[in-house]
């Protein structure tokens, strides 16, 4: 995936061709085309391609939300992001069920705004400990390093410019949801507070 963010190439709407990279989704898609075909006339479907996702999911391992400092690139920090709000994903699902016209569609989604990383994050210095010691400190549920998040994925979206993604398709169809990021990230970090995940 690094090769591809090295094209610069780095917007992405509907109807595009597959990227030339490993994806899990593509193959996800094709068993759902090849049971598509199999099944009687009239069985639709949707694909929905959300971003990085923020949302309450404490042992997701692709969870941004929980990163305990920005373990990004300075490109990364720096750059227009975007990114997908759990609630409005399935806002967009249960929209794509019941409208026609999204029958058969393939949907990018996310929250319709763009943002920068260090408007979310306080770098500062010394500010992060060893997990151990901030959950025991902090009282939190008991979580290990590799449950938290996978950093391998921290560092591919974070490595360098962020992929900008058109909700254009989307608000053709009708499905207009939009959330505030800032606003959508401080309610999942807030939630995640509440349940104790993070200080």
């Amino acid at each position: 995936m690094r090769s591809w963010k090295k094209k610069k190439d780095l917007t992405w709407a509907e109807g595009l061709p597959r990227l030339d990279v490993p994806n899990f989704y593509y193959t996800l898609e094709d068993i759902l085309f090849e049971e598509v075909e199999k099944k009687k006339e009239g069985l639709t479907w949707s694909v929905h391609q959300p971003n990085n996702i923020f949302g309450f999911s404490p042992y997701s391992l692709m969870n941004m939300i929980v990163a305990l400092c920005f373990p990004g690139s300075k490109a990364a920090w720096e750059c227009y992001a975007v990114a997908s709000d759990a609630n409005l994903i399935a806002e967009q699902h249960i929209w794509a069920v019941v409208d026609p016209y999204a029958k058969n569609e393939a949907f990018n989604v996310n929250k319709g705004d763009v943002f920068k990383w260090k408007h979310f994050w306080e770098m500062k210095e010394g500010k992060v400990g060893v997990l151990e010691e901030i959950v025991r400190e902090n009282e939190l549920q008991t979580t290990k390093l590799e449950e938290v998040a996978v950093w391998c994925f921290a560092d591919f979206v974070l490595g360098g410019e962020t992929l900008l993604v058109s909700m254009n398709k989307s608000k053709e169809h009708g499905f207009l949801g939009f959330r505030n990021s800032k606003k959508s990230f401080i309610s999942w970090i807030k939630k995640m507070k509440a349940y104790k995940i993070v200080p």
